[in-house]
C-alpha cells in the first residue's frame, strides 16, 4: 500500500513542467474563477440558511484538504513539510475560517478571516511560486493539491464577502492582521535556523529582495500590516452586497 501511494503521489519529473501562466496554470485559474461565478449566481436567490450551508461546504473542503495533506505528505515528499504548518497567511486563515464558523467568539471575526484568506489565496493562485520552484509535472500531487486548496479558499472568501458581509469594522481587521503578524513572528522564531528560514507571512525577509537582509526583519512586519490593511479597506468598497431579493447593492457605508 505504501509503495502504491508513493508512486501515485510523488513528484512527477520529466516531460511537461508546470510553469507560471502556462496552459495548465491558466486552466486552474479559469476553473476556480468559473466555480466562483457559478456559486455566486447559484446563491443569488437562495435564503441565508442555504447560503450558509454552501459557503460552509467550501471551507470544510479546504480544511479537509489541508488536514489530509499532513497524512499524505510522507508519501508525496518523503516527509511532513514543516512549512505547511499554519504560520503562513493562507494556511492560518484556513484554520481560522473553519473554526470561526463553529466558535461564537471567533465567529465575530469571520469576515476578517475570510477577507485575509481571499486576498492571500487569490495572490497565490495567480502566482504559485512555491509550486514552480519544484519544476514538476502539472499532474503531480504537489500541483493539484496546492492549487486546489488555494482555489477553494479563494472561492470561500469571495462568497463570504459577497453574501455574509454586514458592517465594516476596521478595528477588527486591524486586530486580525496584527495578530497574524505576531503569530507568524512566533513561528519564525521557533522554527527558523541556519539550515532553513521559512519566512512565514514574509515577516523576516523581503520576498522581492528590495530590502537588505539585515533591515527586512524590522520593516516587513509593519509593512505587511500597512499593505494588507490598506488593501482590505479598498476591497471592502468593491464587491457588491447582495440583498435577500437577489439584487446587487453597492456597499459604501461609512466605517
Amino acid at each position: 500500500m505504501s509503495d502504491i501511494l508513493t508512486s501515485l503521489l510523488s513528484d512527477k519529473k520529466g516531460g511537461i513542467i508546470f510553469r507560471c501562466f502556462d496552459l495548465w496554470h491558466i486552466g486552474f485559474i479559469l476553473f476556480f474563477g468559473a466555480v466562483a461565478v457559478v456559486a455566486c449566481f447559484y446563491l443569488r436567490m437562495k435564503d441565508d440558511r442555504h447560503r450558509s450551508k454552501v459557503i460552509s461546504a467550501f471551507i470544510n473542503a479546504a480544511f479537509g484538504l489541508y488536514m489530509l495533506d499532513f497524512f499524505l505528505m510522507p508519501f508525496a515528499y518523503g516527509e511532513i513539510d514543516i512549512e505547511k504548518l499554519p504560520f503562513h497567511i493562507c494556511t492560518a486563515m484556513c484554520v481560522m475560517c473553519f473554526v470561526s464558523r463553529h466558535n461564537t467568539f471567533l465567529g465575530k471575526f469571520k469576515l476578517q478571516f475570510a477577507m485575509l484568506g481571499f486576498l492571500s489565496n487569490l495572490v497565490y493562485l495567480i502566482y504559485p511560486a512555491g509550486v514552480m520552484w519544484h519544476s514538476v509535472h502539472p499532474a503531480s500531487y504537489r500541483v493539484i493539491q496546492t492549487l486546489s486548496f488555494h482555489g477553494i479558499m479563494m472561492v470561500y472568501g469571495l462568497l463570504v464577502l459577497v453574501y455574509e458581509r454586514k458592517e465594516v469594522a476596521w478595528k477588527k481587521d486591524l486586530i486580525v492582521i496584527v495578530s497574524m503578524t505576531i503569530w507568524a513572528l512566533l513561528g519564525n522564531t521557533m522554527y527558523n535556523s541556519d539550515a532553513r528560514v521559512y519566512n512565514w507571512f514574509f515577516v523576516v525577509r523581503d520576498p522581492f529582495n528590495m530590502l537588505p537582509a539585515n533591515i527586512a526583519p524590522f520593516v516587513m512586519p509593519f509593512l505587511n500590516v500597512a499593505v494588507f490593511f490598506g488593501t482590505e479597506m479598498l476591497v471592502y468598497f468593491l464587491p457588491p452586497k447582495i440583498t435577500k431579493t437577489g439584487r446587487y447593492q453597492c456597499n459604501r457605508k461609512k466605517f
